[in-house]
């Protein structure tokens, strides 16, 4: 009998020593499995969740999923009430269904509404270019009609909100701008333009905004000079309360100082809804890419870091609402569950696409501290960090509001090396399906995210911008450097 124990105990220590001996990526190996990934993935961007459209019920099953995944694998609630969501009121504005537009010899209802305000207007319309400062003019009781020196219509959408701000401080009743498009890019925004936008109810309605192909010029040619009487009318628009929800929760961290830290592990969980059908008569955006992925990607991290908790305590958000405008986002900073100073670093997860699984884009690298962990992590499940080829995406998700607070914050995306046919072919289209991923390549994604996740959390060295940064002041301040 002693001398059974006696084995069993040094059974039990060599199994220990072993277990001790192993490295991070062999043990995120242990944990992080593709027939997990897929079966995440293929619930979420299911036909039966319509898209995950936010202020839909879909997205709320989808919401419901997320908190359920949390509590199994023993994450803590930290929202609303000791639950896992933070509600947020919206106001659904569904679109304008119909625009006609008369301006002397000049009659179109082709117009795509950019901002969906209901109008009925007679009276002066006038004409002004793009580059004019309208600080000081006063459009009261006018539209105006913006001839951009560039009408390319992708650059124009950038710049939208500021000029209708703009218009609207000059007392402008409507603004159009004048686009250039050829008829396939045209028809994409105007599908677009058929889904319900949301804003938060406090944020006042602003003005009708549209956008007027003119390809051939044919309205300028109505402007000799000064302004011109006709009509605007823009229906069919209506506006409703709905809520949804971000969800939340946190594993506290395994050391007695570092755990005052927190890392936010962060996706938003939404995607764009129902569209127009595509040749296959599918009209259900699924977005497995974008974003079910990076919700996984997310939910892989809380899996590993709740079963062996990291040196700083982890915050996970899915947020709602990034495709309206990155709603869940802004309010969550504006709102957080727990102290922004506390954080000290944010690692989202957002995906339009991969065009190269040799890669894992990190949108930000070179951005903050970090970078080098992240390289070496990547590195260890056989990929290559790169980062952003555009040079355009980091203020375009949901990390950018964490960044405007000071929050390091770069974006763990699928590998790709260009915005080229490969990712259009999925990018917010019905062809998004969970069926067209390459499971081998996510699982090697998965595991080194949440390795990503893991060293910097485990780092001694607190995360940081690197210095020069847009946000490098912000960051100072906020944490009082």
């Amino acid at each position: 009998m002693k001398k059974t124990y006696f084995i069993l105990t040094l059974l039990s220590i060599f199994l220990s020593h072993k277990t001790s001996a192993q490295t991070e990526a062999e043990l995120v190996s242990q944990e992080i499995f593709k027939s997990d990934i897929e079966s995440h993935i293929y619930f979420l961007a299911s036909d039966e969740l319509k898209g995950r459209e936010t202020g839909t019920p879909e997205i709320d099953i989808a919401a419901s999923y997320i908190a359920n995944t949390l509590r199994r694998y023993k994450v803590k609630p930290v929202g609303d009430n000791g639950t896992y969501y933070q509600n947020i009121p919206f106001e659904n504005v569904s679109p304008i269904k119909s625009v006609e537009l008369s301006i002397g010899n000049f009659k179109s209802d082709d117009l795509i509404p950019v901002n969906h305000i209901n109008l009925n207007f007679k009276g002066n319309f006038v004409l002004v270019a793009s580059d004019t400062d309208v600080s000081n003019m006063d459009f009261k009781n006018k539209v105006v009609i913006v001839n951009s020196t560039s009408k390319d219509i992708r650059r124009v959408s950038r710049s939208g909100r500021a000029l209708r701000s703009a218009m609207q401080n000059s007392g402008a009743t409507a603004v159009i701008e004048l686009v250039k498009s050829d008829t396939k890019t045209w028809n994409s925004f105007e599908n677009r333009s058929k889904r319900s936008r949301l804003n938060y109810p406090s944020s006042g309605e602003g003005i009708t905004h549209l956008w007027l192909n003119d390809s051939e010029g044919a309205i300028t040619q109505q402007f000799s000079s000064g302004g011109l009487n006709g009509s605007l009318e823009a229906s069919g628009s209506v506006k409703k309360i709905v809520y949804s929800k971000n969800v939340v929760g946190m594993v506290e961290g395994s050391d007695p100082e570092l755990k005052h830290e927190f890392i936010i592990y962060s996706a938003h969980y939404d995607h764009v809804g129902i569209g127009t059908p595509n040749a296959q008569n599918d009209s259900i955006y699924n977005g497995a890419r974008d974003n079910a992925v990076g919700t996984v990607t997310v939910l892989s991290a809380a899996k590993s870091i709740a079963k062996r908790p990291t040196k700083r305590s982890a915050l996970f958000i899915l947020f709602t609402a990034e495709e309206k405008g990155l709603l869940g986002s802004k309010w969550y900073v504006e709102n957080p569950v727990l102290p922004l100073e506390q954080m000290v670093f944010c690692f989202n997860s957002d995906n339009g696409g991969y065009n190269d699984t040799s890669l894992a884009t990190i949108v930000g690298l070179n951005r903050t501290t970090e970078g080098d962990l992240i390289k070496k992590a990547v590195s260890e499940f056989g990929l290559t960090a790169t980062d952003d080829p555009t040079g355009s995406l980091f203020n375009r998700s949901d990390n950018v509001m964490f960044a405007q607070k000071g929050i390091p914050a770069p974006t763990f995306s699928l590998g790709f090396t260009a915005f080229d046919q490969e990712i259009g072919k999925y990018y917010h289209q019905a062809a998004d399906n969970p069926d067209t991923l390459d499971y081998n390549y996510l699982e090697q994604f998965f595991r080194a995210y949440v390795l990503s996740c893991r060293y910097i959390s485990d780092n001694d060295n607190t995360p940081f911008w690197t210095e020069g940064d847009t946000y490098y002041d912000a960051g100072k301040q906020l944490y009082n450097k």
